[in-house]
């Protein structure tokens, strides 16, 4: 090892015979061992060949073997000539020096190349240039970098080769700031650049991005006068490229003199790169022309194309047309033929590619092949297939892992968790992402939040993927955390991001002002108007009840896909604006827009609200006959709701007869709610059955049932419905009403006294049931399904959990702001004709969100035109 403490000048103490650390040039493994390569390798010891009839045989003669093998890649045989030179007695000079450096560069052997070292010290050639250089260029491309750098310094002469040698190392790292430093130190110096120096620097910069830099650079080159250099031009193509500004590229291309292959390949990778697939078969036909000969890198960025163009028979070509060219074998071909024909769903000929591999296959072939499967849902070949890949003993990588973690069943996720922890692939961003998305998607977010805390260095990815969990679970309080978090460890949000946590603030447990917070910091970011976000947002409003700011974000986008469509239709529909959903609806079949089977629930949910059953009926029609989609459980369940609310029970009835599938829980209790709503006792006993019968546990089947017999005045029926309930231990689901007041949610229940301004709350009710009852209102205890007195009935009605909720906001919610109110449960006839009056009676605008839809009230009235 080479003492850091000291200068590589004193080598030259670490011994006193610089060829003692050459003993290995008599090993066998060096030593010419037959006749035919003592003839070979010119090793003169007694051997008969024309090199004996040489009177001399000087270190020029053995320099020029030396060259010449080392120029062919014959480096194993340019280091056994070096022996014979050490053997012989011949001295070696700085030339002999230089070219044996050179070839243990090549062959990545630091250990021999320090030993030159030693020998350039004691015959005193350290302060040739060339030895120099040649010193600097081995530690360099042994990545000893660190000890190039100090050879570098203590040689006294340095051409412009040295200084490009010392770049090409920080280069090859990655080290930008220090390729600028050396870079701008060569320029002091007074040494000028050329084309490879120019060329290492701009590839630097390219790799970076660094394109002010780099454009600085470009202008050194054109003062200099090599701007079409092939070797300048081939590195400027790619800084361009990969800056994006691919018409600068091709100038620079056309400009550059004596194209090779690289050139060629270089513009063409920096087409497909930058999305520009027409222009860059546009220039692989330039190059074929050309009579430029294709090379590996050609094949594989044409496969590339070819996948990115969906051209898969053109790809079938090109892959003859490698195997003609004896390319056919590379790996680097074959894994892209293989990702190229399972993006064009052709997995068996990708399989048969994989299969008839001669080599053995590396774990990149095996991670393409399994990510091929999964990506074309065969996730049960995937799982085989990473099996095999382990009885063969060929070691996931983190990509590996990455990819199959989404096919793995439950029990088997546990087993490739403990491997990946083995392996220590847990602390990966791209793995342990891959793990706690696969923990999120079996509801186990804990665990999730467990291996999320391991993940070291975490990206947005990851920071994303967590608060996708908690979103998922309706922790409103642990993703706003995640979010929180993720800025104050300086972390940029994505879109995604954005997307994830506006998504949360859409659930019922969200404070509405949280959503518009983050719509704020969308806007800050500059992620408002992409797709993805702005879907998200239309969606949370819709859902929070402000239809109108859904709406300006509908107007607003740039570009809609199926999902803003979508949303937007399903909104008006939920909020009773049944002719603006369908006329979003006609915009949409205006712009040809594909629609499937979430655009028609949308479509018949906005008829059935409205009572427009005709218009149902038509739409549901065009969606099985026109566009030949088939209808879903839901679709039937809303075509049931449609008939069921307007009365046509029969019509139900029979359509749910006529279904090609036996009819859900969904469907029969869409049918049971309408049966208790039209008092048709028979067909709604028998729905009550059905239901029951697929969910025993679910208590709407028996609530219904039992208000349905109270409603027809059937009370023992009705005692007996309770009693069943009592022994199946099945419970009613308790009413909840919820109001967010100055970013607070309260939650109320009927005759609620635990509110600290409770008086308060009781107060404003009684004075608003005088206004009521001065208005003309009577109330209707027919919603009160028990068997007691009428007063008691009253008292029960004028303490439902939403006028609770009302009178709160009243008296807690300024004038101008709308009330709005969250109920888990339908609102009841008398409550709703007792809001539709408050909101006169207070000149108020109260938005109530019950199991069914949303009612705006204002002004007396109601959105829902008291059909619902």
């Amino acid at each position: 090892m080479i003492d850091r403490s000291r200068p590589l000048r004193n080598l030259k103490y670490l011994s006193c015979n610089p060829f003692q650390s050459f003993r290995f040039f008599n090993s066998p493994s060096i030593a010419p061992e037959t006749q035919e390569e003592v003839a070979n390798f010119t090793v003169f010891h007694n051997a008969h060949n024309p090199f004996d009839k040489s009177p001399e045989r000087d270190i020029s003669y053995y320099n020029r073997l030396l060259f010449e093998h080392s120029r062919n890649g014959l480096n194993q045989e340019a280091l056994k000539i070096y022996a014979v030179i050490n053997r012989s007695g011949v001295l070696v000079d700085g030339c002999s020096l230089s070219c044996i450096l050179k070839v243990s560069a090549s062959l990545y052997n630091r250990a021999f190349g320090k030993q030159i070292h030693c020998q350039c010290v004691k015959n005193g050639f350290f302060d040739d240039v060339s030895v120099g250089t040649s010193l600097v260029d081995m530690y360099v491309k042994n990545g000893n970098l660190d000890d190039g750098k100090r050879v570098f310094d203590e040689i006294k002469e340095k051409n412009v080769v040295t200084w490009t040698s010392l770049l090409t190392g920080y280069s090859q790292k990655g080290m930008i700031r220090k390729v600028v430093e050396i870079f701008s130190l060569m320029k002091f110096e007074g040494v000028e650049p050329n084309p490879f120096t120019f060329a290492t620097v701009l590839g630097a910069l390219a790799d970076e991005g660094e394109l002010e830099a780099g454009a600085q650079v470009h202008s050194m080159v054109i003062k200099n006068g090599f701007d079409s250099t092939r070797v300048v031009g081939n590195s400027l193509v790619s800084l361009y490229s990969k800056s994006g500004m691919t018409k600068e590229a091709t100038y620079v291309f056309d400009s550059t003199e004596c194209r090779d292959s690289v050139s060629w390949n270089g513009m063409i990778a920096g087409l497909i790169t930058n999305g520009l697939e027409s222009d860059a078969l546009d220039m692989l036909y330039r190059m074929r022309c050309a009579g430029v000969k294709f090379t590996e890198t050609t094949f594989v960025s044409v496969v590339k194309l070819c996948a990115n163009l969906k051209e898969f028979v053109f790809a079938r070509q090109i892959h003859c047309q490698a195997v003609k060219s004896g390319f056919g074998c590379f790996d680097n071909i074959r894994t892209a033929l293989m990702v190229c024909y399972m993006k064009g769903c052709a997995m068996d000929d990708a399989a048969k590619i994989f299969l008839v591999t001669s080599t053995v296959q590396s774990v990149v072939s095996w991670t393409a092949i399994i990510g091929g499967y999964m990506k074309n849902s065969r996730t049960v070949e995937a799982l085989n297939m990473f099996l095999e890949m382990r009885r063969e003993d060929v070691r996931p990588n983190h990509y590996t892992y990455s990819t199959i973690l989404a096919a793995l069943p439950t029990s088997s996720l546990f087993q490739v968790h403990a491997e990946i922890v083995k392996t220590n692939y847990e602390k990966s961003p791209s793995v342990g992402t891959a793990l706690l998305d696969a923990y999120i998607k079996i509801g186990k977010t804990d665990d999730a939040a467990k291996v999320f805390k391991r993940i070291e260095d975490k990206d947005v990815v990851a920071w994303s993927a967590m608060l996708v969990g908690y979103a998922q679970e309706e922790d409103i309080e642990g993703a706003v955390n995640i979010f929180d978090r993720l800025t104050k460890e300086g972390v940029d949000p994505n879109h995604f991001t954005f997307s994830s946590i506006i998504n949360a603030c859409a659930t019922h447990s969200a404070a509405a002002e949280q959503g518009k917070q983050f719509h704020a910091s969308s806007i800050k970011y500059g992620y408002n108007n992409t797709l993805i976000v702005s879907s998200a947002l239309l969606t949370m409003y819709a859902k929070k009840g402000d239809i109108e700011s859904a709406y300006e974000v509908f107007k607003r986008q740039k570009e809609r896909d199926l999902i803003s469509w979508n949303s937007m239709i399903s909104g008006y529909a939920q909020h009773g604006y049944g002719e603006k959903a369908l006329k979003i609806f006609k915009q949409m079949q205006k712009e040809n827009m594909e629609m499937d089977e979430i655009t028609f629930i949308g479509v018949i949910c906005a008829c059935t609200h409205t009572g427009l059953v005709s218009e149902g009926q038509v739409y549901f029609d065009m969606m099985v006959n026109d566009l030949r989609i088939s209808p879903t459980m839901e679709l039937y369940s809303c075509m049931v709701d449609l008939y069921s609310r307007a009365g046509m029970l029969d019509k139900a009835m029979a359509l749910i007869n006529g279904m090609p599938f036996p009819a859900g829980p969904t469907v029969w209790r869409t049918l049971l709610a309408a049966c208790r709503v039209h008092r048709n006792l028979e067909l709604g006993k028998f729905a009550a059955e059905k239901l029951i019968s697929c969910q025993p546990q679910d208590s709407a089947a028996y609530v219904l049932l039992a208000n349905l017999y109270a409603a027809s005045g059937h009370w023992p029926d009705r005692t007996k419905v309770r009693k069943l309930m009592d022994e199946r231990k099945v419970k009613k689901e308790t009413g909840y009403s919820w109001i967010e007041v100055k970013k607070k949610t309260y939650s109320f229940i009927a005759g609620d006294v635990s509110h600290p301004l409770s008086d308060q709350i009781y107060k404003k009710l009684g004075e608003l049931s005088i206004r009521l009852r001065d208005a003309g209102y009577q109330p209707d205890t027919n919603y009160v399904l028990h068997d007691i007195e009428e007063e008691q009935k009253e008292a029960i009605l004028s303490r439902h959990s939403e006028r609770l909720a009302i009178a709160f906001g009243l008296i807690s919610i300024p004038n101008g702001i709308p009330i709005r109110i969250i109920k888990n449960i339908r609102v009841c006839g008398d409550c709703h004709a007792v809001i539709k009056l408050i909101s006169k009676l207070e000149g108020r605008e109260i938005i109530v969100r019950d199991s069914n839809r949303f009612h705006h009230f204002s002004e007396g009235l109601c959105s829902c035109g008291d059909y619902w």
